[in-house]
């Protein structure tokens, strides 16, 4: 079998490359030994005809990584147009920020053909394609027109929400049949994958039976594979970090007060107001805990050049000025606020001071960060998760203390009460949560998708017995492969 996998970011294996969790750096480590070829955007753009859209082609541990510059005249309509101003915000369940013009989806799918043509390179006989994101949600179909008869399959990482919200996309309809071309369609959760299956019945008319779907291009199977980390190498990089020079100046620094730590993209999604209102919120009902704990909140700019980004970014500013004001000393900061990005080398050194992490977000596909704090904490005296229930990883994670983000002085309370966890009670919680971290690694759920899109083709070709052999669609079924990737 030749995989290759496609994505719009790419990570190149720089262990001091910045990273914020998701997709890029989750892929990285398996996509490495796996010998795939990934394919994704160079971050450049170039203008005119390419008779050869590959800038760089270079070794990626035992395989490749392909980036391709992509077209000057679509890049804007496709990446700040459709997919961040139309798709992400009805993704994450904000239809009030949906922006997008015909234009914009025009150079969506004009995008979506132009990586298409270029994936015809690396086609062979026994290749299978695995398509990354909401980027590309249309490509499969690309595919498909060009004559390509392989496995292809889907991955999403961010939620599916109810079919009202998609219904505000433009040209969803056109989209979401072109998504029925993939043979597997994956998603993070169940009620990811339940909202689909909704809008395919209720909107277009389909009936799905124990997960397939039949449409005009054949049958595609829809699941579920809850996506991982590697937990063990994170905690043997997360210990070996504590000596690094940034990391040994936070813990100088800390003076004896307790450290939570924040790692977000800079994102509405997340959370990041609501988590700074909590903090706010914690101080002056428990004025105690002043000059005990501060947060260090990392917020990584992005997609500056969107309204609704430009807006939260200077929102954020503003209100973490206002926090510091209100409850700082001289010698005394409660919220440390940095926009930048740190290495994950850094950010496990960074966890693993911390003796709370605060994930919160308002919507979200996984949130590996969740899953990096908890793989990162000293076995002997571990920090404590406080997580929204609106994140996947709230389906694992469920001796987190989980938080409804949009309560305010709720976050505040669990947060007290986190800090103040006796010891055997944070030992219990991290325990259980690190057993299934190690249960569920992003080896496995590389190789049971890759074992699944192939399983999925063969049983579509034969049609002779149901593709996956199972009664139900809930749980995905362990494939037993991940040795291959390990």
């Amino acid at each position: 079998m030749s995989l290759v996998v496609v994505s719009n970011r790419v990570a190149r294996g720089n262990a001091n490359e910045p990273m914020t969790g998701g997709l890029a750096a989750a892929l990285l480590p398996v996509v490495e030994k796996s010998g795939a070829i990934w394919v994704g955007s160079s971050g450049r753009v170039r203008d005119g005809a390419q008779k050869e859209p590959f800038a760089e082609i270079e070794a990626l541990g035992a395989g490749a990584l392909a980036m391709l510059d992509l077209p000057a005249a679509h890049y804007g309509g496709y990446y700040e147009g459709f997919a961040n101003s139309a798709l992400w915000p009805a993704l994450h369940s904000r239809a009030d920020l949906i922006r997008a013009s015909q234009e914009d989806y025009l150079s969506y799918r004009e995008v979506n053909a132009f990586m298409a043509r270029a994936l015809l390179r690396f086609r062979k006989p026994d290749t299978v394609f695995w398509i990354q994101d909401y980027h590309f949600l249309a490509l499969g179909a690309e595919l498909r027109d060009l004559g390509v008869t392989q496995p292809v399959g889907f991955f999403l990482h961010t939620p599916w929400p109810a079919r009202a919200l998609m219904e505000g996309v433009p040209h969803h309809r056109e989209l979401i049949e072109a998504m029925l071309a993939y043979d597997l369609i994956g998603f993070q959760t169940r009620d990811d994958c339940e909202n689909f299956i909704g809008y395919l019945s209720s909107f277009l008319g389909l009936e799905i039976e124990d997960g397939v779907v039949t449409s005009r291009y054949g049958k595609s199977r829809l699941a579920v594979f809850p996506i991982g980390i590697d937990a063990e190498k994170f905690a043997r990089q997360a210990a070996k970090a504590m000596s690094h020079p940034d990391v040994s100046r936070l813990r100088r620094s800390l003076n004896g007060e307790k450290l939570a730590i924040g790692v977000d993209r800079l994102d509405y999604s997340k959370g990041l107001v609501n988590r700074i209102s909590a903090f706010d919120r914690m101080w002056t009902l428990q004025p105690a805990l002043a000059r005990t704990v501060s947060l260090l909140q990392i917020a990584t700019p992005s997609r500056g050049a969107i309204e609704a980004y430009g807006n939260l970014q200077s929102e954020l500013a503003k209100l973490v000025s206002d926090v510091n004001g209100r409850h700082g000393e001289v010698d005394w900061t409660p919220i440390r606020y940095l926009n930048k990005g740190f290495s994950q080398t850094v950010l496990a050194g960074l966890y693993r001071t911390a003796q709370v992490g605060v994930v919160t977000p308002l919507n979200d596909g996984m949130n590996l960060v969740a899953k990096e704090y908890v793989a990162a904490q000293n076995p002997a005296d571990p920090g404590v998760l406080v997580l929204s229930k609106f994140a996947g990883a709230a389906d694992e994670l469920d001796t987190a203390l989980l938080v409804n983000p949009h309560d305010i002085d709720g976050m505040a309370r669990t947060i007290a009460v986190a800090l103040s966890m006796p010891l055997p009670e944070r030992r219990m919680r991290w325990e259980a949560m690190m057993a299934k971290l190690r249960n569920h690694t992003i080896q496995q759920w590389f190789a049971d998708f890759v074992d699944a899109l192939q399983e999925t083709r063969i049983h579509k070709a034969a049609a002779t017995r149901p593709m996956i052999e199972t009664s139900t669609l809930w749980p995905v079924r362990s494939v037993n492969a991940g040795a291959r990737y390990n």
